[in-house]
């Protein structure tokens, strides 16, 4: 039980550096995308996909740096690589719903533009956490260390006690 509730806590406090980085990167990302719609011209879903790839990079520096600092960094090309892979596939996601909410139904008022580039960066989110999480930065393998009495226990761990 000791362990679960261990692996619980771990998840809890990456989900919550994950939402902190996440959620400024959704701070700089629709912020970018106002400040380039009102100083441009450009198209909403243009100006969605500059904002998008701004938050990206900030996003990649915080989860590197703070979310997932304890995690593998021998493989930092295969890393960034996989990186840019699943955020591309999630600013395909975001821009994809504000796509459709703008010239699929016509809502493109700055208001209706902002909930559904809000909506698409939620959506987008999920399958970002699942991916980094699960194929970018990846947890290192688990130490073993010897215990006294000939056992092993996994670092940072209390050993169990034998019962007789």
């Amino acid at each position: 039980m000791e362990q679960g509730s261990s692996g619980l806590r771990r998840l809890f406090r990456e989900v919550a550096k994950f939402g902190a980085v996440g959620g400024a990167g959704v701070l700089v990302n629709l912020g970018v995308f106002n400040l380039v719609r009102q100083a441009t011209d450009l198209q909403v879903v243009r100006a969605s996909v500059i904002a998008t790839v701004v938050a990206i990079v900030f996003n990649y520096v915080g989860f590197r740096y703070f979310t997932y600092r304890d995690r593998d960094k021998s493989r930092r090309t295969r890393e960034m690589s996989l990186f840019l892979l699943f955020s591309v596939i999630g600013l395909v996601i975001e821009n994809g719903v504000l796509y459709t909410a703008t010239y699929g139904f016509g809502w493109d008022s700055s208001l209706q533009s902002n909930i559904f580039k809000f909506l698409g960066i939620g959506i987008a989110t999920l399958f970002r956490f699942w991916s980094y999480r699960s194929w970018v930065f990846r947890a290192l393998p688990v130490r073993e260390e010897p215990v006294a009495g000939g056992g092993s226990t996994v670092a940072g761990e209390r050993p169990r006690q034998r019962v007789p």
